[in-house]
C-alpha cells in the first residue's frame, strides 16, 4: 500500500465499519511502537478528537521509561490530554498466578475502562493490524478453538476498536518512515519465549516462504471466515430461542429440541463457548455425558458450572462453596482448575533434563497414582507432606505461612490422587509423589493461568 494512500484507507476503513466519528471522543492507547504512533499520527491527521493513554509496565528498566517519554513528548506534540499509568506487574503476576501476558492485558484494559467512565470517552482505540490478526488465527489454532478463533481479532468489541486492522506491519513501517514518525523497538518482541513471537519469527515466515502472497490469502481467508461465522451467529439465535430457558441466572438447554438434522454436539459448543465461556474440551466431554446419560456430571468453565440432568444441560454462576471438583482420566490432554489450565504430558524419565521447573510445573512419578484424578479448589482439613519434608502438614498452615491473601485462598485448587493431595497446584508438590531415582515413567503438569 502506498504510504500516500494509508490516511485515505484508514478513513475509509473507520467509515465502511462505523467504528467512530468526528463526534466521539476517543482514548487511543499509545505503546511508542510504531504501530500505535503511526495510529496516533493518522488519528491527528484525520481531524478526530482523541486523548492518548500509555501503560508502563516496568518491566524493560530504562527502555519503558524512553517508551514512556516519547509517548506523552509526541503527545503534547499533537496538543493531547495524555494519561500515564506505572503498573507492578510482576507484584501482580505474583498476587494472581496469572502470565505476565495475562497480567498485562487486564490491567491495562481495566485502566481504559475506568479512563472513559471517568472522562467519557467513547471508545478504545487499538492499534492491531492484519499481521496481529493472523498470527491470532495461527495460536488459537494451536491452543485449539472453534471457527470463531480463526477469523482473527475483530474490528470492534464492546468499547474496544482496531482501526488499523486493513493495514499490514510493512505498510504502517512504511508510513512511519516517510512521515518521520518516531518510534520504539520492543526488544522483548525478538524473544521467542512468548508464543505470539515464536509463530511472528518461526512460522509465518516459512509460510510466506511458501507463498509470497500470504499475508494477501490470509486475509482473505479471515474476512471469508468471519462472514461464516456471522451466517452462522445469525442461525444460532434462531436455534437459541427454541432450545434455551431461563430462570433467573439458572439456563436451561433443551437439548432434545435440537433437531435431528444440524450437529448436535456444534451447536453445544456454540451455545456455551460463546456465552459462558466452556472450552471445546470440555464441552466434547460433557457430550460424552449426555451420551451415557451420566446424570449429574459437573462441568466448569472459569465463571459457571454446567450440570447434565437427565438429557439436559442446565448452566449456572459457580456458587461461592462450589469445590468446582473436576475428573482427569488416565491419559487427559488437559483440566481446569478455576482460573488456569492444567496441561499433562506422560514421559521417561530420560527426557527429563530440568527438576527445577518452577512452581507452575508439576513433576510426578505417574507409576504412583491411582487414576482418575481429580481437581478441587482445598477445603479446611486437608493435609500434604510438603516437597522436601518428611510430617504432613495441613494446608490451611501451610497457606498462612505463605502469607496467602484470602483472594488468593479462594482460588486455590488442589490435585488428587484418591484422597492424597499431589500437588498444591502452583505451590508445592507432596513428597509422596515425587521424583526419585526408582522413578522411571513422569506425568509433566504445566499450569497457565487464563484470562
Amino acid at each position: 500500500m502506498m504510504t500516500l494512500l494509508l490516511l485515505e484507507e484508514f478513513e475509509r476503513y473507520i467509515s465502511q465499519n462505523h467504528l467512530f466519528t468526528h463526534e466521539d471522543r476517543l482514548l487511543l492507547a499509545v505503546s511508542g511502537g510504531v504501530d500505535s504512533m503511526v495510529m496516533m499520527s493518522l488519528t491527528a491527521a484525520a481531524g478526530y478528537r482523541f486523548a492518548v493513554a500509555h501503560c508502563n509496565f516496568q518491566l524493560r528498566g530504562d527502555e519503558s521509561d524512553e517508551d514512556e517519554r516519547l509517548v506523552e513528548r509526541e503527545t503534547k506534540r499533537y496538543g493531547a490530554e495524555y494519561f500515564c499509568r506505572h503498573f507492578d506487574t510482576e507484584g501482580e503476576m505474583e498476587r494472581t498466578g496469572e502470565s505476565m501476558e495475562m497480567a498485562a492485558r487486564r490491567l491495562r484494559y481495566d485502566w481504559f475502562r475506568s479512563l472513559c467512565d471517568e472522562h467519557g470517552y467513547t471508545a478504545i482505540v487499538i492499534a492491531h493490524h492484519v499481521n496481529d490478526s493472523i498470527e491470532t488465527l495461527f495460536i488459537n489454532m494451536l491452543r485449539g478453538t472453534g471457527l470463531r478463533g480463526i477469523t482473527g481479532i475483530t474490528n470492534r468489541y464492546g468499547r474496544v476498536v482496531r482501526p488499523m486492522l486493513f493495514a499490514t506491519r510493512k505498510d504502517i513501517h512504511d508510513y512511519a518512515i516517510a512521515h518521520n514518525i518516531p518510534f520504539r523497538e520492543d526488544s522483548s518482541n525478538r524473544s521467542t519465549k512468548y508464543l505470539r513471537n515464536k509463530v511472528r519469527l518461526g512460522v509465518v515466515p516459512m509460510l510466506r516462504d511458501i507463498n509470497p502472497q500470504f499475508t494477501a490469502v490470509m486475509r482473505r481467508n479471515i474476512a471469508r471466515l468471519s462472514q461464516a461465522q456471522t451466517f452462522i451467529d445469525a442461525s444460532l439465535d434462531i436455534i437459541r430461542r427454541d432450545v434455551l430457558s431461563r430462570e433467573g441466572d439458572i439456563v436451561t438447554l433443551h437439548v432434545e429440541r435440537i433437531a435431528p438434522t444440524l450437529p448436535r454436539n456444534y451447536i453445544i459448543y456454540e451455545i456455551m463457548s460463546s456465552e459462558y465461556g466452556f472450552k471445546g474440551d470440555v464441552v466434547d466431554a460433557l457430550c460424552v455425558a449426555l451420551d451415557s446419560s451420566a446424570t449429574g456430571r459437573r462441568f466448569y468453565s472459569r465463571e459457571y458450572v454446567a450440570v447434565v440432568n437427565r438429557g439436559e444441560v442446565v448452566i449456572a454462576p459457580i456458587a461461592q462453596d462450589d469445590e468446582c471438583e473436576t475428573v482427569v482420566e488416565r491419559g487427559a490432554l488437559r483440566s481446569y482448575a478455576g482460573g488456569s489450565v492444567l496441561y499433562y504430558d506422560y514421559l521417561d524419565i530420560d527426557y527429563i533434563d530440568n527438576l527445577d521447573m518452577g512452581e507452575n510445573v508439576a513433576l510426578i512419578d505417574a507409576d504412583k497414582l491411582r487414576f482418575p484424578l481429580h481437581v478441587r479448589r482445598w477445603r479446611e482439613g486437608d493435609w500434604f507432606v510438603p516437597l522436601g519434608m518428611s510430617g504432613r502438614k495441613k494446608l490451611s498452615d501451610y497457606l498462612i505461612n505463605k502469607k496467602v491473601s484470602m483472594a488468593e485462598k479462594s482460588r486455590q485448587f488442589v490435585l488428587l490422587s484418591g484422597d492424597d493431595i499431589v500437588w498444591v497446584i502452583g505451590r508445592r508438590l507432596d513428597e509422596r509423589y515425587c521424583i526419585t531415582s526408582k522413578t522411571e515413567r513422569v506425568l509433566r503438569i504445566v499450569r497457565e493461568p487464563i484470562n
